[in-house]
């Protein structure tokens, strides 16, 4: 049991990130079987690309949550949400135009990894009743 909010936010990331990928494999296994070893490293490196923004939103967390005032707390968070944007947008542009993966196996790659995120919260909301 974690006895820190720190503690908390780190087992939460851990169990994200161990979804997202369970959820990229089972993504580019169906690519593989689907269309080939090309698009399934498409999906992969989509995944890949949501669970680097899964651990970047909990270091921003973790930094917002170190700092004094309110007002600072919410800089650190609008300011990660641009960076993981900007992100995102030049990660896709090297995955696509850079390195020639297929676009929608990387884009559902992308999208199962997101797709975690509510689905782990639905999830939570039924062992808590």
């Amino acid at each position: 049991m974690p006895n820190s909010p720190g503690q908390a936010l780190l087992a939460k990331t851990r169990r994200l990130v161990a979804l997202q990928c369970g959820a990229g494999v089972v993504v580019a296994a169906g690519f593989y079987l689907a269309s080939g070893q090309w698009d399934a490293l498409s999906a992969g490196y989509g995944s890949a690309i949501g669970v680097l923004m899964t651990l970047l939103l909990s270091q921003g967390i973790s930094l917002a949550g170190k700092v004094k005032s309110t007002q600072q707390s919410q800089l650190v968070l609008y300011a990660g949400a641009v960076v993981r944007f900007m992100l995102v947008l030049a990660l896709f542009g090297l995955g696509l135009a850079g390195l020639g993966l297929a676009p929608l196996a990387t884009v559902i790659g992308f999208i199962a990894a997101q797709l975690v995120f509510p689905l782990s919260a639905i999830g939570r909301r039924g062992e808590q009743t």
